[in-house]
């Protein structure tokens, strides 16, 4: 398989090398951007970077085409708009995922947590936390390793990734039973050579003990929301998780961004979908398929992958699942697709049912052919 894992995400303070020049990821306070934030990210996108700006699997913003040149001035605006942390290590730890849907005792456990990321161990760089705590659970396919959400009774629960059941918290002893719980995952032996995720951890037949001894299952989930009109306001989504400095800043305009991890901002409050070139604001093909920048935008890309994309959408089986990755890494949708297409240097290879580094199905199909596949017809 020719990717490299990394074992980190990027950050703003430590940006990865792309294809296109440096990504940069915000981590949005609380999963929230006012309308300033966001109008200063988009003026930003445009004057530091190339005008481009990713929305990814961990509701964060990632600006594209930054350099080693503009960084420094990308991240003193930045600053001034209140979303750069203290350091690296404290902008590590900040990898929260908090429910577009947050409540007022999901926001304050939220804030809580970010007040007493200090007290956390040292973790691996993709170790994160979902707060998934509001009425009605909604991130269950999102990748975390610490969850707090709801059992069926409505009482509040804190689950290991890969455990079927969560112990009993209160709103008052949840982070620090939280911290215990990453406190353990180290003792227990979850880090290794600075890697490691609690699924693998807990597959390996270990599990908590004491007050963190899983007793309660957690609610039934629901699925990822489609764009529309919710109670908390507007869901709009973007082709592929991107979208242009100038579409965010006219966003902006509408009032305040929760950022999702499904490819979609909710618009606070809005009561009116908006009609704005750019938006998918209805249910689409486009919606089931996912696609990395591909070649040349990323470095360990083998081949372009969006056009293909967009070729194929329409002629995906109904509810079926499209991944076109351009290398076995998958960093677009590391969860199995129904249809996975892997970028070679002669084709792409078809996996059916798994992840981007299962077993092909056929193998080195040249660009021509696939939309003449059975699968695709």
């Amino acid at each position: 398989m020719s990717f490299t894992v990394q074992g980190w995400c990027p950050g703003a303070l430590r940006p990865m090398q792309s294809g296109d020049g440096l990504v940069v990821r915000v981590r949005p306070p609380l999963g929230r951007l006012t309308p300033e934030q966001a109008a200063g990210i988009a003026t930003a996108a445009q004057r530091h970077g190339n005008g481009l700006i990713d929305l990814s699997g961990r509701a964060n913003v990632q600006l594209r085409g930054v350099t080693a040149q503009t960084h420094p001035a990308l991240i003193a605006d930045l600053t001034a708009l209140g979303l750069i942390d203290a350091d690296v290590r404290a902008e590590a730890r900040r990898n929260i995922l908090i429910t577009p849907f947050a409540d007022a005792p999901t926001l304050r456990l939220a804030a809580e947590l970010m007040r007493r990321l200090g007290e956390l161990p040292d973790l691996p760089g993709k170790f994160g936390f979902a707060l998934d705590c509001a009425a009605q659970r909604v991130l269950n396919d999102t990748p975390a390793d610490i969850r707090l959400e709801r059992a069926a009774d409505g009482q509040l629960i804190l689950r290991a990734e890969g455990a079927d059941l969560g112990a009993q918290v209160s709103e008052d002893t949840a982070i620090s039973a939280l911290i215990a719980l990453a406190q353990w995952f180290v003792a227990a032996g979850g880090v290794q050579d600075g890697r490691g995720r609690m699924a693998r951890l807990i597959a390996r037949g270990v599990r908590p003990d004491g007050g963190l001894t899983g007793t309660h299952a957690p609610a039934p989930a629901l699925p990822p929301p489609s764009p529309g009109l919710t109670d908390h306001g507007a869901l709009v989504g973007f082709e592929f998780g991107q979208m242009r400095a100038e579409l965010l800043a006219v966003l902006a305009s509408f009032g305040s961004l929760r950022i999702t991890p499904w490819r979609m901002v909710l618009i606070e409050g809005a009561q009116t979908m908006p009609d704005l070139p750019g938006l998918i604001t209805s249910n689409t093909p486009l919606l089931r398929v996912y696609a990395c920048t591909g070649a040349p935008g990323c470095l360990q890309a083998l081949q372009p992958t969006r056009d293909l994309a967009r070729q194929l959408a329409p002629h995906l089986p109904g509810g079926a699942v499209l991944h076109v990755s351009g290398c076995a890494k998958g960093c677009a949708h590391p969860a199995p697709a129904d249809l996975t297409l892997v970028a070679t240097h002669d084709g792409f290879d078809l996996i059916a049912a798994d992840t981007a580094q299962g077993v092909p199905l056929r193998r080195a199909v040249p660009l021509s052919e696939i939309p003449n596949l059975p699968e695709f017809r």
